[in-house]
């Protein structure tokens, strides 16, 4: 099911957490979910999310203001 960022942002928005591959969306789509899931205090597991820098990152984890979880594991 391939949801818009609308959509997880109005389901984080609720209060619902989620785990996202960061992959297909940009660093201000990601930054905009997590900012929307600190209202209710959702947690957001981010997987996947090679290419984006530190910066970026940091970004996002900023906009969730402790709501994001970055997922480092590998799997093979």
């Amino acid at each position: 099911m391939a949801l818009s960022v609308l959509d997880l942002k109005g389901i984080a928005a609720s209060g619902g957490g989620m785990i996202l591959d960061a992959r297909p969306f940009s660093v201000l789509d990601l930054k905009g979910i997590a900012a929307s899931a600190s209202g209710k205090q959702a947690q957001i597991v981010l997987k996947n999310f090679e290419g984006k820098s530190a910066l970026d990152l940091k970004g996002i984890a900023a906009s969730g203001n402790g709501c994001v979880v970055f997922d480092f594991t590998q799997h093979t």
